[in-house]
């Protein structure tokens, strides 16, 4: 029996469904508490199967029927697309986002019924293809390439899943994290430049191919063409010079399909280590660095985790720091403007005549550090990036 073009595509994104939706519809169909403990993990999976997969249990049938529900559901929305569009979503799935892929724009008020529960397509097919345990718009953010970034009310809305990410929440960040003394935030006497230097590396002030030093980047009069600069790390040693951005956008990637940014394959490092060429293949899609109006954004595309320290991220008043884990497709809002100048304290003549380095954001790849790691600092760590901000 012969078979359409447009059927075939429907039958092999179903096949591209994110792993995991069965244990979660067998918990929803159980004990409330059931689901929680499906989902935790699922979380910090990114979209991976539960804790235990093997296990059908009673609710066995219930999961069945929940599958059959979902598939029927999803082959509905499907079927109602035209043969662009599901080429375009079929590519933006089988690439996990790693390809540049078109908005798929579909009806904002055609909420679909899943068992007791209504669902925005944008929630279905994210549910669908990326995370199964996703219950609520409220749980994702969407990305500055969608067309429907930043507009509340429209007729069309963007249903793309690799158009959106999973928001980290801060309130009680995923374990293994660890706490930072707040101390680095006191300005040094020794250090005259305006550059916030590393507090593991002992700065990034050093000089530059071309005879330009680095902190020239960030000091030339009346520049203000860029909002932050990017070194590379590996280990205790720089790779390549400070990455410079004007774009409000930035991808940093090891191999991404139509990567245009910030490549770190083609930095050239002499570092022999097999842990950091291990470490230093897995970064793969990497991450995305977003300057958006509530601050700066930092997405994980990779497939592992990544560790990321701001003095932004944690309360005010607090004197510690925290490491916060981010997983893969979750989104962290790494960098806060105001909340910055406040802890600056632009009043205090300390502080406005020496340099805070409360406008530097560190990132891990893979390998996090602190208490609850062997490694206590970042630069123990493989690979890693530093983020400093233009303050002016």
């Amino acid at each position: 029996m012969f078979r359409t073009k447009r059927s075939v595509l429907v039958r092999r994104l179903w096949r591209s469904r994110a792993p995991g939706g069965e244990e979660e519809e067998e918990a929803a169909a159980g004990e409330p508490g059931a689901a929680a403990a499906v989902a935790e993990p699922r979380a910090h999976l990114g979209g991976g199967r539960g804790c235990c997969p093997g296990k059908a249990g009673r609710g066995g049938r219930a999961a069945a029927g929940a599958e059959a529900e979902l598939k029927a559901l999803t082959h509905a929305v499907l079927k109602r697309l035209k043969e662009r569009q599901l080429e375009g979503l079929l590519h933006a799935v089988e690439s996990r986002g790693g390809a540049r892929t078109p908005c798929l724009l579909l009806p904002a008020k055609a909420d679909s019924r899943l068992g007791q529960h209504w669902y925005p397509l944008p929630v279905l097919l994210c549910k669908v293809f990326r995370w199964p345990d996703l219950r609520h718009c409220s749980e994702v953010k969407r990305l500055c390439c969608c067309e429907s970034y930043g507009k509340a009310h429209s007729e069309l809305v963007c249903c793309n899943p690799h158009h959106l990410s999973r928001l980290c929440e801060l309130e009680s960040p995923p374990p293994p994290y660890s706490r930072y003394p707040m101390d680095f935030l006191k300005p040094t006497a020794d250090c005259p430049d305006s550059v916030p230097s590393s507090t593991e590396t002992g700065g990034t002030n050093c000089l530059a191919p071309g005879g330009l030093s680095d902190s020239q980047v960030l000091q030339e009069p009346g520049d203000r063409s860029h909002w932050c600069v990017v070194a590379y790390w590996e280990e205790k040693t720089r790779v390549g010079r400070l990455y410079s951005v004007q774009e409000p956008s930035l991808d940093i990637f090891y191999d991404l399909p139509q990567g245009n940014g910030f490549c770190l394959g083609q930095l050239n490092s002499d570092n022999k280590s097999q842990l950091v060429q291990k470490v230093r293949s897995k970064i793969g899609y990497g991450i995305q660095l977003t300057k958006e109006v509530d601050g700066v954004w930092v997405y994980n595309r990779s497939s592992y985790p990544i560790f990321i320290k701001s003095a932004t991220l944690d309360n005010p008043d607090s004197r510690t720091l925290l490491v916060h884990k981010v997983f893969p497709g979750f989104s962290i809002k790494a960098f806060d403007y105001e909340k910055a100048y406040s802890l600056q304290r632009p009043n205090d003549h300390e502080f406005t005549q020496q340099p805070w380095t409360g406008f530097t954001v560190q990132i891990s790849f893979v390998k996090g550090w602190g208490q609850c790691y062997t490694r206590q600092f970042i630069s123990s760590c493989p690979c890693w990036l530093e983020v400093i901000f233009n303050n002016r």
